[in-house]
């Protein structure tokens, strides 16, 4: 029998299962390696919790993927220098070759001051914790009545929306280091919180930054019809919790009381312009603000444990590749490990860039399988080698009656979702730990 090229995917997001479908759909076998229970990834546990339609017409692509002979799926199984597999034992079992499509699962942190504070927070992680990822779910949040968050991109808009909406905070306060014309928010996401945002702020604030904003030679209108442009499509109010944007203002530090947070300092900042790109200067001026959480919504980074060689927050890709796709590179110096989506490219796009980046790893590991004869590694080895991990190894049939418990439990409790928050429920619906 003609032996079949066999690859492995690390990551069950977006990118690792297009990617797999690629794959599969060219006569390659895939085993996915998924460090959560259930596949998904950005789908499942990234996307705003009531965007139900566009995650279950997902959900049902990635359920055809999954239904692939070809496709072997491993959850709850770690890739890490600390894992449950380096990835040179990874690399150990013979596969052809490697896609890694983790994501950006590295937290970005700016080194400051008071980082440590309860009370101050990662975007992702709060995410994670409202969207029912384990262990996250389980945390507990330090949410008070007046919450400042870093960063002014759709991340910002869905915790916002979380604060108000779900928190029923009294204030969300923005802070960007540059002006209202950077924000990188869509007006599809900030209809959601527009409604909140309080207009005499908002006035006051235009008002104060415009010298600065024309001293840069920037249009204060722009700014202003960019923050604005998502009223005509506002959704209706539905809690009290007002939104304002402190513009022109860096983080430098986080001040606490007994190991709590209760002001942030931030510095003061002109813009500048370079050749038509605007940045921020600091002052040197600083003022504090009087809150009980901040949370940094300052983009993600790559998981550096993984054990691939990195540089500046991202893993070294081949400069001169000999499979680009479209003219980009998706290969390492590692022959035969390529990279793809978030892990490419860290916090780039959301869930159509994923599909696409994955697609175009895919593609470009198919070009270098064509280069090789397949090395006939034995999946049943393979199989054997992972299940023999001291702990519950979730594969299709696993995620088959847990998608059934999960809808049964919806439809018992009048939602149009339901999921499990813990690893523990999962994997006693499953059949894999004894009930308690």
């Amino acid at each position: 029998m003609e032996a079949t090229y066999y690859v492995a995917v690390i990551g069950a997001g977006p990118a690792g299962l297009f990617a797999a479908k690629e794959l599969t759909n060219q006569g390659v076998r895939v085993a996915v390696f998924n460090r959560d229970i259930k596949p998904g990834g950005l789908v499942e546990y990234g996307i705003y919790p009531d965007k139900h339609n566009m995650k279950e017409m997902l959900r049902q692509q990635f359920r055809g993927t999954m239904e692939n002979p070809k496709l072997d799926y491993y959850g709850n199984v770690v890739i890490a220098n600390n894992g449950d597999f380096t990835f040179e034992e990874l690399q150990g079992m013979g596969f052809d070759a490697v896609i890694v499509t983790a994501g950006a699962q590295g937290t970005k942190w700016l080194g400051l001051e008071g980082e440590e504070l309860d009370g101050v927070y990662h975007a992702k992680d709060v995410v994670y914790g409202y969207n029912s990822l384990p262990p996250f779910s389980q945390k507990k949040f330090r949410i008070g009545r007046r919450c400042a968050i870093i960063g002014a991109g759709n991340v910002m808009v869905d915790v916002a929306r979380h604060l108000i909406q779900k928190r029923n905070v009294d204030e969300v306060i923005v802070v960007n280091r540059r002006g209202p014309a950077e924000v990188n928010f869509t007006k599809d996401e900030m209809k959601h919180i527009i409604a909140n945002l309080d207009m005499d702020s908002f006035e006051e604030e235009m008002k104060r930054v415009t010298p600065l904003l024309q001293a840069a030679g920037q249009d204060p209108e722009a700014g202003r019809k960019k923050i604005l442009e998502s009223q005509p499509k506002a959704d209706p109010k539905i809690a009290e919790g007002r939104v304002r944007f402190h513009f022109l203002a860096s983080p430098t530090r986080m001040i606490g009381e007994n190991g709590s947070l209760v002001k942030l300092e931030v510095e003061s900042n002109i813009l500048v312009n370079r050749d038509g790109q605007f940045g921020a200067k600091g002052t040197g001026v600083k003022t504090t603000l009087d809150v009980d959480t901040v949370i940094f919504a300052i983009g993600d980074t790559i998981d550096e444990s993984l054990g691939l060689q990195t540089s500046k927050n991202e893993f070294v890709q081949q400069r001169e590749p000999r499979f680009p796709i479209g003219g980009v590179s998706f290969e390492t110096p590692v022959e035969g490990v390529f990279i793809g989506g978030w892990a490419r490219k860290a916090s780039n796009g959301l869930v159509g860039y994923a599909r696409r980046d994955g697609t175009h790893a895919a593609q470009a590991v198919l070009q270098f399988l064509q280069t090789k004869q397949p090395n006939g590694t034995d999946a049943d080895a393979v199989d054997a080698k992972v299940r023999g991990l001291p702990k519950p190894v979730i594969n299709k049939d696993d995620i088959k009656r847990l998608v059934e418990f999960e809808a049964e439990e919806a439809k018992r409790r009048g939602l149009e979702f339901f999921k499990c928050s813990t690893n523990e429920e999962m994997l006693q619906l499953m059949g894999l730990v004894e009930t308690a």
